[in-house]
């Protein structure tokens, strides 16, 4: 039987801040852009409870928490206290699939150190990373990665949630459409349009509607709701992008129409950039009009991207400001390569805009 944990550190960036700083400790933090043109990259408990979260304008953060501290990301210190929360990981396991800073897969079946039980290493690592950051983690243990991380959300700040194998076909029937894997908020309107708002909802409706309602999607949604994940834990993980699309509920032509729903695009985009405390080389937008064609535009600019602000930038550049064939569009979407952490950014003399590179893909 797998053993799979997940592990997600507690407000990560504004947690280290507040080990650092002690006139920060037990107040509300915002880690991330000061200015109020700025975004919040993450918020400490205290500032949670007054509703500021990650990807907020800091300008918001602000008027919802007029107390609230925002400090400048130091991500050499962050660096660092990962790098010792995954040396506590790797003192356990060497199945390690990081996610990102502040969170990783394990797969302790076989562990290198300690009892044979998912429950008590989960609180051996947790009481490890403690003493040696001084941070805390919350945890999630299952037999599956779907459920582990699930589980490890349920009681933060300092939690433990642990489903036993029996437990998880009536775990998983309870949990809202929204909690799993690929349901995004417009593919859970459409799901709950057919009166799926559960798993065991999941469950009941006829496979072939549910695929004519989400496509692929359909089948990893059924196998969840089963209780089944045998994704295995990758060690290594490397990402080689992070993007994100948007299909209209209707198609689009119009840029007051089109600008919301890419700046909505955009802000996922930036929220999963910095989470992960990445930068990169190079933007694409894509769209599909409503004719299935799909046209993508790449563009490499003289600084790298590092944030949700410069994300919209050059994704509304791409979109707006260069020509592109007229027509309505059913999809538009943004992704990032060329990844490498945030804290290597050089940033050179901004250059004039260039033009994006046009590559049009045909039959997708």
């Amino acid at each position: 039987m797998r053993k799979i944990l997940h592990v997600d550190m507690d407000a990560f960036y504004a947690a280290v801040e507040q080990r650092d700083e002690p006139r920060l400790r037990g107040r509300p933090v915002a880690v991330g852009g000061e200015s109020d043109r700025g975004v919040v990259m993450t918020a400490s408990y205290e500032a949670r409870r007054f509703g500021v979260h990650s990807a907020m304008p800091t300008a918001v953060a602000r008027r919802a928490c007029p107390e609230l501290i925002v400090v400048a990301p130091r991500f050499a210190a962050y660096h660092e206290a990962s790098a010792a929360v995954h040396a506590v990981f790797r003192s356990f396991t060497d199945v390690i699939e990081p996610l990102a800073l502040d969170e990783a897969f394990l797969d302790v079946s076989a562990p290198k150190r300690g009892p044979p039980s998912a429950t008590l290493l989960a609180r051996a690592i947790k009481a490890e990373i403690l003493a040696t950051t001084g941070l805390t983690a919350s945890a999630g243990a299952a037999n599956g990665k779907f459920v582990a991380k699930v589980a490890s959300g349920m009681r933060k700040p300092d939690g433990l949630t642990v489903i036993t194998p029996e437990r998880v076909p009536a775990f998983v029937a309870g949990l809202p459409i929204e909690a799993f894997f690929g349901v995004g908020p417009r593919t859970a309107a459409r799901l709950r349009a057919l009166g799926i708002r559960t798993g065991a909802d999941l469950l009941r409706i006829e496979p072939g509607r549910l695929h004519d309602t989400v496509g692929k999607l359909a089948r990893s949604l059924i196998l969840l709701a089963s209780g089944i994940d045998e994704r295995p834990v990758v060690p290594d993980r490397q990402r080689k992008s992070i993007g994100a699309e948007r299909t209209f509920a209707r198609d689009l032509e119009q840029r007051e129409a089109l600008e919301p729903e890419l700046v909505a695009v955009c802000a996922a985009v930036g929220r999963r950039l910095g989470r992960a405390n990445l930068a990169a080389r190079t933007l694409t937008v894509k769209v599909k009009y409503r004719d299935f064609r799909v046209i993508t535009r790449s563009s490499t600019p003289a600084t790298p991207v590092v944030d949700t602000a410069e994300v919209q930038a050059w994704a509304r550049a791409l979109l707006f400001d260069t020509p592109r064939p007229p027509g309505a569009l059913r999809l538009v979407g943004v992704s990032l390569s060329g990844l490498f952490p945030a804290d290597r950014r050089v940033v050179q003399p901004a250059l004039p805009f260039a033009g994006p590179d046009d590559a049009p893909v045909a039959g997708s």
